[in-house]
């Protein structure tokens, strides 16, 4: 998915220009997740295929529609297709959206039940917001400063984050949560919980941090990645959080979903994984 990008030519912008950009911005329209999860769709149709999830309580900025279906940017910058079905349009004024999503003050869930106003429940997975008019009755959720003092940007808090919220996870591409998840949401959403940015995708997140020397100089909560091409400057296709040594966590195909592997194990699996390692990445 490309983002869409302001281009500004000349070297000032005059205060037409400015009054006018600031008039865009705020008859802009934003839209917020009322579904506990909203499919984010590579195109504006639901045969397609899912390439990432717009959160309950996440907001989002609509950069075009197409019938009742909405071209949408996250807070994370990641844009896709969402039916209206699953959001509504946010009243004025809207938070700038780098104070929303994970970075949101509202309570968000570590997997919790909410009560709204009417008695109805519902679940929310890791990562979804709890809303004005919903009382949580169970499960954990945490604000935005509590969360920081119990989820330190540091590594064995990250690798246990990732170990604990997705075991049992089932592989689903596009997926961000514990209920459906592939390789680089589990990466993004754990770190997101650590107040630390990562990009949603493999290969945005193979341009971030610092390059490791080799497999064997890896640390926990760096970062491998791999390719199913045989070049060695092949499209990234896969990634994993290290957990110190040879042994990793991550969503993959291969395993169905969650596993912790030891890369020096030498079955079927894992051999073939150690041959498509191309590079690691220190995010910390």
């Amino acid at each position: 998915m490309q983002e869409l990008r302001r281009e500004t030519t000349g070297a000032a912008v005059d205060a037409n220009a400015l009054t006018e950009d600031r008039l865009a911005r705020a008859l802009s329209e934003h839209v917020t997740a009322i579904a506990a999860i909203a499919p984010m769709l590579c195109e504006p149709d639901v045969k397609t295929t899912q390439v990432s999830q717009l959160l309950h309580g996440h907001i989002a900025l609509v950069m075009e529609r197409n019938g009742l279906w909405l071209h949408v940017k996250g807070a994370d910058g990641y844009a896709g297709w969402v039916h209206q079905g699953y959001v509504v349009t946010m009243p004025e004024p809207v938070p700038p959206l780098s104070e929303t999503g994970w970075n949101d003050p509202r309570p968000l869930s570590l997997g919790c039940t909410v009560r709204d106003e009417h008695g109805a429940t519902r679940k929310l997975p890791l990562g979804a917001l709890v809303t004005e008019g919903q009382e949580r009755f169970g499960g954990l959720a945490m604000m935005l400063e509590e969360r920081r003092q119990s989820f330190p940007p540091a590594a064995d808090s990250i690798t246990a984050t990732a170990m604990t919220y997705f075991e049992g996870t089932s592989y689903e591409w596009g997926g961000v949560t514990p209920w459906g998840c592939d390789c680089s949401g589990l990466v993004s959403s754990s770190f997101h919980l650590h107040s630390i940015n990562v990009p949603r995708d493999a290969w945005m997140q193979a341009a971030t941090g610092k390059p490791v020397p080799g497999i064997k100089d890896l640390r926990p909560a760096d970062l491998l990645f791999f390719s199913d091409e045989p070049a060695a400057d092949g499209k990234i296709t896969h990634v994993a959080i290290s957990l110190g040594g040879m042994k990793v966590v991550h969503l993959a195909l291969g395993r169905g979903g969650y596993a912790v592997d030891d890369l020096d194990s030498g079955d079927e699996y894992t051999t073939l994984l150690v041959q498509r390692f191309r590079f690691g990445r220190r995010i910390l």
